[in-house]
């Protein structure tokens, strides 16, 4: 069985048109911003992969899809898992959704690379640490 990490977010002014619904890229920070804290639940951060490994975590691609509006002062929930993975990258599944409403929908294709952007070996300890939020059907 899978774990999904969830992290919550809430809609401030800022991140609304002036009609108060949510502008639509602002979607891409939320879910970056709970790619990072996943990544804080196994103790590791952006900047620790960077001096330990020499590598940096990329967004290759992100396949997004909006399906319902969220506006000023909504309360959303991100859902985030690992559905597959590569030797030198994963994919991660993210849904964002208010109540029991989804948001948007998105699979991101994540990449680790050199200071010189080249593809690297996902660190072992990375592999292992997310190893809960794996999707049931992969196996390493």
């Amino acid at each position: 069985m899978h774990e999904n990490f969830y992290h919550n977010i809430k809609v401030y002014y800022e991140d609304t048109d002036a009609g108060g619904v949510v502008y639509y890229a602002n979607y891409l920070k939320y879910l970056e911003r709970a790619r990072t804290e996943a990544l804080s639940t196994i103790g590791l951060s952006n900047v620790q992969i960077k001096d330990k490994f020499g590598a940096l975590i990329i967004v290759k691609s992100i396949n997004i899809e909006y399906k319902k509006s969220a506006q000023l002062e909504d309360e959303l929930r991100i859902r985030s898992f690992i559905k597959s993975v590569t030797k030198t990258s994963f994919y991660m599944n993210q849904i964002i959704t208010k109540g029991e409403n989804i948001v948007v929908e998105s699979q991101v294709h994540l990449v680790f690379v050199n200071e010189k952007g080249k593809p690297v070996k996902v660190p072992e300890i990375i592999f292992d640490n997310f190893k809960p939020y794996f999707c049931d059907s992969i196996k390493l």
